[in-house]
């Protein structure tokens, strides 16, 4: 009863929503509606001939007026690769409402408007009418990116004087940097008007070789997994890497699931969001039959589609955005399910998942770029091990000042107890974030919104 109330009053404060065309470029079409407040605006743009993608953006009733320090904004990307960011990040991490229409309190919206966005296409609301026009690459994923950048923010000068930091979570990380990159370069050719101040990559799934050899050392040193356990996870490891040396990255993939299986065998299920939970524990992890059926990223690709603490009930993600979400929005094609094309999303990936992205983040940083990298301490999938070990391969010529360098602690709505550490070298900045799992937006709100604050420089001034 609750809920219904509370969906009742959804609709009766949202304004009425009219659709507006807001061009035709070519073979290029991007539909948008808003709310009447131009509080909300989402859309369609076709970043390739029968290729769709949806977004949806909240300007901040935060907002502060800064000429010092411009108003930000953040493009959200999920992992996966098939997760929704309009319907994960959105509603389950970061956006002004919950999965229950209720207003989050600690909402990013505090320190900056936000951009979600369903990439690739075929993730969440973004769809392809020939299933021959999933992305195959990070690379082409960033491509169709940075033209729905360019469409929504080469035709609205507000939004160009707004620095944009693209913040990612888990494999959005090798979206986020493929896409900074094409962004840089569409920026400085004068294709793109925006201004790009930086990257951050959140328990990012930048370097898998160096992922997969953490979780054993990590599990056994945490008494989850025995010896016996451990020697087959380094063994399967092992073969990853050459797998991946020679190339062999489908192969990989398959070893890589192999691994999970293995993980999961001997541990008991631990979940690889937070190894201190078993599987299902953790309402936006994955329950343990799932896991057991197929584990790891592919499933986080759909992990969010219900929250899992009452699947099929009233707050299930999925019955949410193909519900009152799909109702409020109206512009979904009417064969269009929310999610209904992200295992495909991840199978069309399945050669480029394993590659690194460290070369990409060199670059960025080579090319003076904002690079943030934060990570909770509780995660497995993206464990910090693993994230120390692929920045100690970067080949900045900052690096070795910043690795020598020592952490600040961090505390927390005035409350001293240590909530995370962090350091910074020019434009590499580094936060751990203790007590919190792969979702640190929900593990760590607090945290989160500080450390959001410091990256986007944010003028805002929170409100009771």
């Amino acid at each position: 009863m609750e809920l219904k109330k509370n969906i009742f009053i959804f609709f009766l404060v949202v304004p009425l929503l009219f659709l507006v065309p807001l061009f035709h470029e070519g073979i290029r079409t991007a539909i948008a509606a808003r709310n009447q407040d131009s509080s909300e605006s989402w859309g369609y743009v076709e970043v390739r001939p029968k290729a769709h993608m949806f977004w949806w953006y909240y300007r901040s009733s935060y907002r502060v007026e800064d000429p010092n320090k411009p108003w930000p904004i953040i493009l959200w990307l999920q992992g996966g690769p098939g997760a929704s960011g309009v319907g994960s990040g959105n509603f389950q991490e970061i956006g002004p409402l919950d999965t229950n229409l209720k207003p989050r309190n600690s909402t990013w919206l505090r320190k900056a408007d936000l951009l979600f966005v369903d990439n690739p296409v075929g993730a969440g609301y973004s769809f392809v009418e020939d299933n021959k026009l999933f992305v195959k690459t990070d690379v082409e994923a960033a491509t169709d990116l940075t033209t729905l950048l360019i469409e929504i923010f080469n035709r609205n000068q507000s939004l160009q004087q707004s620095p944009l930091y693209i913040v990612a979570e888990s494999y959005g990380g090798k979206f986020a940097v493929t896409l900074a990159l094409s962004a840089h370069k569409a920026i400085q050719s004068g294709k793109l008007k925006l201004k790009l101040g930086g990257v951050a990559l959140g328990d990012s799934w930048i370097s898998p070789e160096d992922f997969v050899f953490s979780w054993g050392p990590l599990l056994k040193d945490m008494s989850r997994i025995d010896w016996n356990a451990l020697q087959k996870s380094n063994s399967v490891a092992k073969k990853i890497k050459q797998q991946i040396d020679a190339g062999q990255f489908e192969a990989a993939t398959d070893s890589w699931s192999e691994l999970e299986a293995i993980i999961s065998n001997y541990s008991n299920s631990v979940d690889f969001y937070n190894f201190l939970l078993d599987s299902g524990m953790d309402p936006l992890s994955l329950t343990s039959s799932e896991l057991s059926k197929s584990i790891g990223m592919k499933r986080y690709s759909r992990y969010l589609q219900s929250s899992r603490i009452n699947p099929g009930g009233d707050d299930d993600l999925d019955n949410l955005m193909n519900g009152v979400i799909r109702k409020k929005l109206k512009i979904i094609p009417q064969n269009i399910s929310w999610g209904g094309q992200s295992d495909s999303v991840f199978s069309v990936l399945k050669g480029d998942f394993m590659k690194p992205r460290i070369d990409e983040v060199d670059e960025l940083l080579a090319k003076g770029v904002n690079v943030t990298v934060y990570n909770g301490q509780l995660d497995l999938i993206c464990a910090t091990k693993g994230t120390e070990a692929w920045v100690g391969k970067l080949k900045w010529e900052g690096l070795k000042t910043f690795l020598n360098i020592e952490r600040n602690p961090i505390y927390c709505g005035g409350d001293k107890v240590t909530k995370a550490f962090t350091k910074s070298y020019k434009n590499l900045h580094f936060y751990w974030i203790l007590g919190a799992g792969h979702f640190v937006p929900v593990d760590q709100p607090c945290v989160a919104l500080d450390m959001v604050a410091s990256i986007t420089q944010s003028p805002a001034i929170s409100k009771k």
